[in-house]
């Protein structure tokens, strides 16, 4: 199963078109469901958003490339909450997206990202390293002359990262944010991309009972045997995770190469293996929301927090002995599916409405044409039970610059931070201006930038009155939400 989920085009029919409540109420299902890892070897972090922090935010003016008139916005510090335990503190690398409270969100590499085609990216990681909260504001104020507040030194450090992600201008209107601003852009060099948390490669091995199944390699940046290894509780008897000795293991490195050491006479079957650490998740590895379109996110600091990846193995006497991994490819502008057979009769699957047909001993790489934040949702069988369903989104652009909302003037500051209707309870947002806000699970938060910059008209009620046999229609329009 496919959808779309076109950013622009939603943006669109919010501002142009009168929603029914049945329409409405299918924007919430779709909003819903939280869409899983498409890639379980990519493992690492899963957190969950929280609010923008008001103690650590500040106000930003935006001036686009095309010399119109310049727009405000709040910027600063991201909470989440780690899946397994811990906690991240991010910036917004997408300006004009919304930010959607209590999506879950997956670790990814800058290909996986909007980061892909950015040649700035590398600048963009000396800027977190370089800025707050890496150096605190006693130490960022100490090198520019200045008093610096947590307000101040964030919303400096998300303006020079902005200018970089989506190529604006963006310039804090605290004076002395705003030296920290130019003092980070005046200075940034390119770093090279951050090693992930932890990840398995390939996620998906498969042969013949009677042999080892891999290697699986073990990418990380735990410390030496800070890994720990186990099969996933339902693997056959006799079956274990070794190293390429053949000696089982339980813990692992950075690149230790691990197997299934499947024994002859084993019927033929499927089995999973979990790897487990706790660690600081580097600065510079990008965030993408795994529940639907929401702004994409940079690692600005970490507590200690849980970090996990998972691969599978197929086996069999004879037949088909099937093996897929699904990665995302931002720069082809879709997935590549590689699906290979290491069994000696050909295997037939359907990805998409199309069948295709892997021989024995052969792989296949397949290509899958996304649009720009489509959903999709896809299985593939096999036989003796191998079934692997893959679930994301394909978010790998920063979206465009658009009209601003009447609502709104160019160059002041929102005032009232409020939640999309179309995907909570109806409630509004707290009325703390430039702060976080108290939405529900789902709604906008007060986002990056992208309320003022583009019409996030997120829902209107309609309502239909019969009086004397005329109807009235009540229109009631959201204000739009600001960061």
């Amino acid at each position: 199963m496919f959808s779309v989920r076109g950013r622009g085009t939603a943006r669109r029919l919010a501002a142009a078109t009168l929603v029914s409540g049945l329409v409405a109420a299918g924007t919430m299902a779709m909003a819903g469901p939280a869409f899983a890892d498409d890639a379980p070897g990519a493992g690492g972090v899963k957190a969950k958003l929280g609010n923008l922090s008001k103690e650590e935010s500040g106000g930003v003016q935006i001036f686009e490339k095309d010399g119109s008139d310049p727009w405000s916005v709040q910027g600063g510090l991201f909470n989440m909450q780690v899946e397994g335990g811990g906690s991240l503190s991010t910036y917004c690398i997408d300006l004009r997206t919304p930010a959607k409270h209590d999506f879950d969100y997956k670790e990814v590499g800058w290909d996986q990202s909007s980061l892909h085609n950015n040649d700035n990216a590398g600048k963009i990681l000396w800027i977190l390293e370089n800025g707050y909260p890496k150096l605190s504001t006693k130490d960022l104020g100490d090198k520019l002359g200045v008093d610096l507040s947590k307000s101040e030194a964030a919303a400096g450090t998300q303006a020079a990262i902005w200018t970089l992600s989506d190529d604006v201008t963006a310039k804090p209107k605290a004076e002395d944010a705003l030296k920290l601003t130019t003092y980070l852009l005046e200075n940034a060099k390119k770093l090279e991309e951050p090693k992930p948390s932890l990840s398995l490669s390939p996620s998906s091995v498969a042969g013949k009972s009677g042999e080892k199944l891999g290697p699986i390699t073990v990418n990380t940046n735990v410390a030496n045997d800070g890994v720990k290894v186990a099969a996933v509780p339902g693997v056959a008897a006799g079956v274990k995770i070794v190293n390429k000795a053949g000696e089982p293991v339980t813990t692992a490195s950075n690149g230790d190469e691990i197997f299934f050491d499947v024994p002859a006479g084993t019927a033929d079957g499927t089995a999973e293996l979990a790897v487990e650490a706790t660690t600081k998740v580097q600065l510079g590895r990008a965030f993408v929301s795994i529940d639907g379109p929401s702004q994409t996110l940079i690692l600005a600091g970490s507590s200690d927090s849980t970090v996990t990846a998972k691969a599978t193995a197929a086996w069999a006497k004879k037949g088909v002995i099937p093996a897929v991994t699904v990665a995302k490819d931002c720069a082809k502008g879709g997935l590549e599916v590689v699906a290979s057979n290491e069994g000696d009769e050909d295997w037939t699957f359907e990805l998409k409405g199309t069948s295709y047909t892997v021989a024995g001993g052969e792989t296949k790489t397949i290509p899958v044409k996304l649009a720009e934040d489509e959903a999709y949702k896809f299985t593939i069988t096999g036989p003796n039970g191998f079934e692997q369903t893959f679930e994301g989104v394909l978010d790998c652009e920063t979206a465009p610059p658009g009209p601003k909302p009447s609502e709104t003037t160019p160059g002041t500051e929102p005032t009232t931070p409020a939640p999309s209707p179309s995907v909570t309870d109806g409630t509004t947002g707290g009325d703390t201006a430039g702060g976080s806000t108290g939405t529900t699970g789902g709604g906008d938060l007060a986002e990056t930038g992208s309320s003022n910059a583009t019409p996030m008209i997120a829902g209107i009620a309609a309502a239909l009155v019969l009086v004397g046999g005329g109807a009235v229609f009540f229109l009631r329009k959201k204000k739009t939400a600001g960061h």
